[in-house]
């Protein structure tokens, strides 16, 4: 059986999670679901970062144990994974013994490789990204991603010899799908080629919070360095059998902020380890309100509760993959959210799940044999044109060939007018719109799981495959009839 790793990036702790997390959860659960429909053995994994000095100054501003504090919050993310319906395998924290090991032995690994010393940094750092910056990084004098002035740092600190690794980072970035998409990809081939490659500060000195190095207890590991190793620690390495199985990651979907974290310093530190590297780095837009990015640090967080609460989680979900194209930014619509439910999910999905239930049910009891196979509306489903959309990674276009299929289901009942028929004739009709919602059923699940079991539970079905996604399938149905699915917004 083929495996699929897909994880997210761990999310800083330092406040409670907004629009923008929603958001990348839901991507790598789409992704997730959809190759367990392929029957794929799929392990997706999310979480917290806790580690981070950010963690430490927010917990210290509301006066709460740091551990405490740290605890709190990701429960916070725990939970708005579980709103969201995210049906990840792991959800790892870097508190967690196993990867302060994981991480501890990366670090003597790079150090026996001649790869980390002692040395003095002197730099622009910025506390929000805990990440230090070059003049030519910053944007009139303020880091590109807070909108802040870096303060200006001068600590002893180990540094890992990122500079060694520059013509191999090179090529791997080269390499096809490394870096999805493209224009992602050429942003940092043209930032390895234009700079001088710097070695990386990896420590701390003098921190509380954080993981100790092997090699000093005066210095904690560096926030990036640690935190990327949950890739790792999150299936158990170095011995664990899930590590043996999934790595190298398929998919490592980050937002456009840390791209050079995973694209460049991650590769070298698995180089340097010695473990093979992750197949792609799959790059998403941000979220936006009124153009600008959704940020903590920025004041204007959008809670996903207030989405999931008045409209529903399925609808957010749906609303977020359909109007916003994969890798690009999108702006955050209330309008247009409630115009999709409305058109979209009501009009088109719901009203032609309510139709054709209702009609089984007066005609025939809520009882059907399988009959005839209608060309004319079997052949308006196109499987390939939907994987290939996935595969593409453009999921606004896969959800809407899947609509343009409910779309033709519509059609094929204004056409044939079931109504009008009886018997064997009305059979036929039925037994095909049947199976196409039991398909759509199918290939909904990804999107909107809720909404597929409920269309499920409303077919007497248990929950399909890809390759159940075909007519005639069912011998016979017995429905049941559901609430709608999908109520419109006044």
């Amino acid at each position: 059986m083929k495996k699929f790793y897909i994880t997210t990036a761990i999310y800083y702790v330092n406040a409670p999670p907004h629009m923008g997390h929603a958001y990348e959860e839901i991507l790598a659960d789409v992704l997730a679901r959809w190759h367990r429909l392929r029957d794929e053995y799929v392990f997706f994994l999310t979480g917290t970062d806790d580690n981070a000095q950010k963690n430490e100054e927010a917990a210290k501003r509301a006066r709460k144990d740091v551990k405490d504090f740290v605890d709190e919050n990701s429960e916070k993310f725990k939970e708005l994974c579980k709103k969201l319906n995210i049906s990840y395998n792991n959800f790892i924290r870097t508190s967690e013994s196993k990867h302060k090991r994981a991480a501890r032995g990366i670090f003597e690994l790079a150090y026996e490789n001649g790869d980390i010393y002692k040395g003095k940094y002197k730099g622009l750092y910025c506390q929000g990204c805990e990440a230090f910056y070059t003049e030519k990084e910053l944007v009139n004098g303020k880091c590109p991603e807070h909108n802040t002035e870096p303060i200006l740092l001068e600590e002893e600190s180990y540094f890992f010899k990122l500079s060694k690794y520059k013509n191999k980072i090179i090529s791997l970035v080269e390499s096809k799908d490394f870096i999805i998409p493209k224009e992602k990809k050429n942003e940092i081939l043209s930032r390895l080629k234009d700079e001088e490659l710097n070695d990386l500060s990896v420590s701390r000195i003098n921190k509380e919070w954080g993981i100790k190095t092997p090699i000093d207890n005066n210095h904690v590991i560096y926030v990036w360095f640690d935190a990327l190793i949950n890739y790792l620690s999150g299936i158990d390495y170095p011995d664990g059998q899930k590590y043996k199985e999934y790595w190298p990651a398929d998919i490592h979907l980050i937002g456009k902020g840390i791209n050079w974290f995973h694209s460049v310093i991650w590769p070298a530190m698995l180089i340097s380890a010695k473990i093979k590297t992750p197949k792609t780095i799959l790059v998403h837009g941000y979220l936006t309100v009124n153009g600008q990015k959704i940020g903590k640090s920025l004041g204007n967080v959008i809670e996903p509760n207030y989405f999931i609460d008045n409209y529903g989680v399925d609808s957010l979900r749906y609303y977020l993959i359909r109007e916003i194209p994969f890798g690009q930014d999108g702006d955050v619509n209330e309008e247009v959210l409630k115009s999709r439910i409305n058109n979209e999910l009501a009009n088109e999905l719901g009203n032609l799940v309510s139709r054709i239930i209702a009609l089984v049910g007066k005609n025939f009891k809520g009882k059907l044999n399988s009959s005839e196979i209608d060309k004319k509306l079997s052949s308006k489903l196109d499987l390939d044109k939907i994987n290939n959309y996935i595969d593409k990674f453009e999921l606004h276009n896969a959800i809407s060939e899947i609509f343009r299929f409910i779309a033709e289901c519509n059609k094929y009942v204004n056409e044939e007018k079931p109504w009008e028929k009886s018997g064997k004739e009305l059979e036929k009709i039925l037994y095909n719109l049947l199976e196409s919602l039991r398909i759509i059923s199918i290939l909904i699940s990804p999107f909107m799981p809720e909404t597929s079991d409920k269309i499920n539970r409303q077919l007497s079905v248990k929950k399909g495959l890809l390759k159940d996604c075909k007519f005639g399938l069912i011998k016979s149905y017995k429905i049941s009839k559901g609430g709608i699915l999908f109520k419109k917004i006044e």
